[in-house]
């Protein structure tokens, strides 16, 4: 249980440096540009590692055991899975970092998709939350809009500049949230490593189509040989994506719905850090302090026994 908590915490601190890694790409390349880099890097690697596998099973066929097959049903919540979390989520999600910087975004899917998960999950699972969880969750979503908004609520007002980055970060809560309950419905019993693999082509096939539709292929092939972009790619295709996703999923088949979803309240306090450090534009008054240090509070009383 050691183990699956402290790889969870190794999870969000990737996740969050990824928001303001991505932020630093779109100084010279498009946010489809960066997805389509993503997933081609983990498509890859699913690659290479099915291909070592395969050579082990020839030499060692013990070693692997056949897991059960996906029902036309499960292919059915794959491919939903690859739309809401994948192509669509990190279109959206990288749109809004685009227009609005890399906390804001970071806030709001962190902040939503936990209540949106547990939702999902009294609904679907049958979950139950007690009152002390309940109450984790309600000051953990004032200590997270404290941490970003420094307590201006005219940022979130239809008037605001940056009314459509807000409106493309709110988005992905819920595709979030819809793809990890969609997930958990057919990871049981199937190899995560096999279900995230299917999950990558897919939403690979679905973001070329859509970089070719928007005419953007250029600026992908005019990138493809910057290091930085490569280096970028590596750490979000095999950091984030094929070790987080299968930590992710690791960890909604091991522990409950709301206690994964409740170490998503840490991702922006990291990357608001992130992005300090490394001198993005981010201003922090006293109230990001505090909503950071509530949020810490509330996701121990979270998990807490």
């Amino acid at each position: 249980m050691i183990t699956i908590y402290l790889s969870l915490v190794i999870m969000i601190g990737a996740w969050s440096f990824s928001f303001v890694l991505v932020d630093m790409t779109f100084e010279f390349m498009l946010p489809l540009s960066v997805v389509l880099y993503r997933f081609i890097i983990a498509s890859v690697t699913y690659l290479l590692i099915d291909i070592y596998f395969f050579a082990e099973k020839k030499l060692k066929p013990e070693i692997l055991q056949d897991t059960p097959k996906y029902s036309r049903n499960d292919w059915l919540m794959i491919i939903l899975s690859s739309f809401f979390g994948v192509s669509v989520f990190f279109l959206t999600q990288y749109a809004s970092i685009a227009l609005i910087g890399p906390s804001l975004p970071a806030l709001f899917v962190c902040l939503l998709s936990p209540v949106l998960i547990s939702l999902f999950a009294l609904i679907l699972f049958k979950e139950k939350l007690n009152k002390k969880k309940i109450c984790g969750f309600a000051i953990a979503s004032i200590g997270a809009f404290l941490l970003v908004t420094g307590g201006n609520m005219q940022n979130l007002t239809l008037n605001s500049p940056n009314f459509l980055g807000y409106f493309l970060a709110l988005l992905t809560p819920f595709q979030w949230a819809l793809y990890s309950t969609l997930t958990k419905k057919i990871s049981n019993g199937h190899s995560k490593m096999k279900l995230n693999k299917y999950i990558s082509y897919l939403g690979l096939f679905e973001v070329f189509i859509i970089i070719l539709l928007s005419n953007q292929l250029a600026d992908f092939v005019e990138n493809i040989i910057n290091p930085i972009a490569f280096l970028t790619a590596i750490y979000l295709g095999i950091g984030c994506y094929v070790l987080g996703y299968y930590i992710w999923q690791k960890s909604l088949s091991t522990l409950k719905s709301f206690k994964v979803a409740s170490f998503l309240y840490i991702e922006p306090f990291l990357t608001l850090i992130f992005s300090i450090i490394l001198q993005r534009t981010e201003i922090i008054v006293l109230w990001n302090v505090i909503g950071g240090l509530v949020v810490l509070g509330a996701v121990v009383l979270i998990n807490y026994k």
